[in-house]
């Protein structure tokens, strides 16, 4: 907003409305990374980026030691048409509030008409927060999309209600900044090509004084096995498993013999058997592994809307009236204890 003679001009909205002449796509990607490691998820939301049909671009910020060897890794990945890159102490850690300032500049010097990123909590946090000044609305976790050049509208689906329903959301022209966010399990990730290098463009940081938040620290679950978002197998337990110990001594000779991530139901994490981190289902991680077993988990729909999308689902379950048996490629009604031990040994002849 501007003060010119007294009176009040609105120069936000004016320049948001330039962006419904623009047909052909112009994305913007939010790419994070985890102490220069680049997060799957980032590559997937790359995947559907492409899938517009019009440029992306990237953008990727960090502090001075992380940004060079991501920028090496970000410029070869397959769907970039450029990349755009943020150096500064401040995203060292990066939280909400330090970026949100360089996506609104970036945002406002040059015309995107989509910005897409992984549903990251970071993410949760940012994009929103931008879509909110700019008076735009957010479609978070998106299965599939397309978009319409002619009537520059995009159509999205999304699962609702733990995944029992598909919502069709239709962002039309009159919506000239499209933020979403995009499950990682519903695309491939983009794949990287040693021949595609991407011109690289630096971009001066936004220094923000007074935060409101700081970083205080981040504590990552070290394991040896695969990690849980992007591993193709997953043995997953549930309540019937006691206790943390008992967890232990039964999941994890089971997926390392598998080469498999482990997960746990909702009610083995509240119970204390496994880490919040290890959590599948709607308030935990949505994984699509080519073989998930599921050991002592009835099949509530908050879970089954995080795993369901597996491609070989086995199930063990005393109770043969168990849901889990509904979605279930093959199902064993028996004592896990008695069949987990059995199934390690056949495995390892």
């Amino acid at each position: 907003m501007l003060l010119l003679a007294g009176r009040r001009i609105l120069v936000c909205k004016h320049a948001l409305r330039a962006y419904a002449t623009t047909s052909t796509p112009r994305v913007l990607i939010f790419l994070e990374h985890r102490q220069g490691a680049i997060e799957s998820g980032s590559l997937s939301a790359l995947t559907a980026a492409g899938q517009l049909g019009g440029t992306v671009t990237g953008l990727v910020v960090g502090a001075s030691s992380q940004i060079p060897g991501v920028v090496d890794k970000l410029q070869k990945f397959k769907g970039l048409s450029s990349l755009l890159h943020s150096t500064s102490d401040l995203y060292a850690q990066p939280i909400p509030e330090a970026v949100s300032p360089l996506l609104e500049k970036i945002l406002s010097e040059s015309r995107y008409t989509h910005v897409v990123s992984a549903p990251t909590s970071f993410a949760k946090s940012l994009l929103p927060r931008v879509a909110a000044k700019l008076n735009v609305p957010t479609v978070s976790e998106i299965t599939s999309l397309e978009h319409d050049s002619s009537s520059n509208t995009t159509t999205f689906t999304r699962p609702i209600y733990a995944g029992n329903a598909i919502s069709t959301v239709r962002l039309p022209s009159s919506i000239p900044i499209k933020f979403f966010t995009v499950r990682g399990t519903s695309f491939d990730p983009a794949p990287s090509e040693d021949s595609n290098v991407v011109e690289a463009t630096a971009v001066d940081p936004v220094n923000v004084s007074d935060l409101p938040t700081r970083h205080v620290e981040t504590r990552i679950a070290k394991s040896d096995r695969p990690d849980l978002s992007i591993a193709s197998r997953v043995v997953s337990g549930g309540r019937p498993l006691k206790n943390a110990e008992t967890f232990a001594a039964t999941l994890y000779p089971l997926a390392d013999v598998l080469g498999a991530a482990v997960g746990a139901s909702r009610a083995a994490v509240d119970a204390g058997y496994a880490d919040n981190s290890l959590q599948v289902g709607q308030t935990g991680k949505a994984v699509a592994p080519e073989l998930y077993i599921a050991l002592g988990i009835s099949g509530a729909i908050q879970h089954l809307a995080g795993m369901k999308d597996s491609k070989m689902i086995v199930a063990v379950n005393k109770d043969p009236d168990a849901p889990i048996f509904q979605v279930a490629d093959a199902g064993l009604v028996g004592d896990l204890y008695e069949v987990v031990p059995e199934l390690i040994e056949k495995l390892k002849q």
